[in-house]
């Protein structure tokens, strides 16, 4: 039922079931993934506002110097894992290739934000993040790795396996 629903972004039922679980394993009711987590191109990702409630929870602060349309910027600490200063705008998102137009001219604050506090987060407390990323960030690293269709060779030359290499396959086997 979650998957027809369409929530997270799950398209098959494991999908779903999955999602749930990492929810309920974090400490959450398993329906909470519908707003916390969300599942880009097979792989489980977080929400800002989710790593943000984790971080503040387990004693984490953010001060905020700028929050604007042209970027945003703030120190995250935590007693456990120090303190930084994260700034994140225009020029930062190009050179990192994280981008999503329809977003960035709709609702550019709330995306510096969201860059702000993943980087922010991971870096002082990384156990907020649940070793996800946000789902801009994710969808950015898969755009990343699909490096487009591998060039089929031809060769009329067949790899050649030695008795001894057949025998340590089937050895390990």
């Amino acid at each position: 039922a979650c998957a027809e629903s369409g929530l997270f972004g799950a398209k098959t039922p494991q999908q779903a079931l999955t999602i749930m679980l990492i929810a309920q394993a974090e400490g959450r009711h398993p329906m909470s993934a519908a707003k916390d987590y969300n599942i880009i191109n097979g792989k489980p990702a977080k929400t800002a506002d989710a790593m943000l409630h984790d971080f503040l929870a387990a004693g984490g602060k953010v001060e905020w110097h700028k929050y604007e349309d042209d970027g945003a910027d703030a120190t995250f600490s935590h007693a456990q894992g120090g303190t930084v200063r994260v700034d994140w705008n225009k020029a930062r998102m190009e050179k990192a290739k994280i981008a999503n137009e329809a977003m960035y001219s709709k609702y550019p604050r709330a995306m510096y934000r969201a860059r702000c506090i993943s980087e922010g987060v991971r870096t002082v407390y990384p156990g907020a993040t649940g070793g996800m990323y946000v789902p801009d960030e994710l969808r950015a690293i898969a755009e990343e790795k699909n490096m487009g269709r591998a060039e089929e060779v031809q060769t009329d030359e067949r790899p050649r396996i030695t008795p001894e290499q057949k025998e340590a396959i089937h050895a390990a086997l």
